[in-house]
């Protein structure tokens, strides 16, 4: 139990401090950067695949067109969030980002009801509603709708529900959808090479370190996510995965100088409303759901 706290802590962690290394690669477009994600994610999980000796779930993998499309859509929606999460801290648009993983646990409930067909309870309704009114008012706010987080949220959701029902774990799985995005990624790294409008070609030692870190920095909190998963419970996990989003919140406005005016305080506060609503009926039913069993 204290393990899984720590590896999802930690996965977290990770997560809300990834705009960091991310702020370091501005010199590099966010297509760039969103490509050696995915080239150096692919190398890493090899390394790894390897030393585990851990393949013989690749050729099954192949032959079966219902897993090859499940983790095709996944690959493309992972790839999305990733692009506009990049671009997104990079364009100084970190609070913005915060916002859609705020969202998020709202977004998976209602995916849960329209596609799972879940029932909702009274308070996860109310919360849904709550966070509604949260994003309704952003919109008002600013004139135009809070889309860079209402697609991080949406993409991340509906990765999230691909994930769920995959027939692959957690490093299967990743490796997979890397190796389905890698022709792309890495034909396209060789375009950038050949018409010279590589940035890790005319980069410093320094940035061609930093993209090739890309592959770590990716795979380690998601596999310190899946194994904090599997030791706790997921009501505790869904305490715990606030911790990105508010450090992301931290470092936009307090490190980067992004601007967070009352406007803004407000609809965010409806949000958090919204997610303190929701986390206190899933804790209140699975210790319901502990006594009852």
């Amino acid at each position: 139990m204290n393990n899984g706290i720590l590896f999802a802590a930690l996965a977290y962690f990770c997560w809300g401090l990834l705009p960091l290394y991310l702020k370091m690669l501005q010199t590099v477009p966010a297509m760039e950067i969103l490509l050696h994600r995915m080239v150096w994610s692919l190398v890493f999980l090899c390394a790894i695949l390897a030393w585990r000796r851990q393949w013989s779930w690749l050729p099954a993998a192949l032959r079966q067109p219902r897993v090859l499309l499940g983790f095709t859509a996944s690959a493309a929606v992972l790839a999305l969030n990733w692009f506009v999460y990049i671009w997104a801290v990079n364009a100084g648009k970190l609070v913005d980002a915060s916002l859609g993983y705020f969202i998020n646990p709202l977004v998976n409930v209602m995916l849960g009801f329209l596609v799972l067909k879940e029932r909702l309870r009274p308070a996860q309704w109310f919360a849904v509603a709550v966070a509604a009114g949260g994003v309704t008012w952003l919109t008002f706010a600013a004139g135009s709708l809070p889309w860079i987080a209402l697609v991080l949220a949406c993409s991340f959701g509906s990765y999230g529900l691909l994930r769920k029902t995959a027939a692959l774990g957690a490093l299967e799985g990743l490796s997979f959808e890397t190796l389905l995005l890698f022709p792309f990624a890495g034909g396209y790294l060789i375009y950038l090479m050949l018409t010279q409008q590589s940035g890790f070609v005319s980069g410093t030692t320094h940035t061609q370190l930093l993209l090739m870190l890309a592959g770590p920095i990716t795979a380690i909190p998601l596999l310190l996510f899946a194994a904090g998963a599997r030791r706790i419970p997921l009501s505790l996990l869904g305490f715990l995965q606030y911790i990105g989003p508010s450090l992301q919140l931290l470092l936009g406005v307090f490190v980067y100088n992004e601007p967070f005016s009352q406007a803004k305080m407000v609809g965010f506060a409806l949000i958090w409303s919204a997610l303190a609503l929701f986390s206190i009926d899933s804790y209140r039913t699975a210790q319901q759901s502990k006594m009852a069993g």
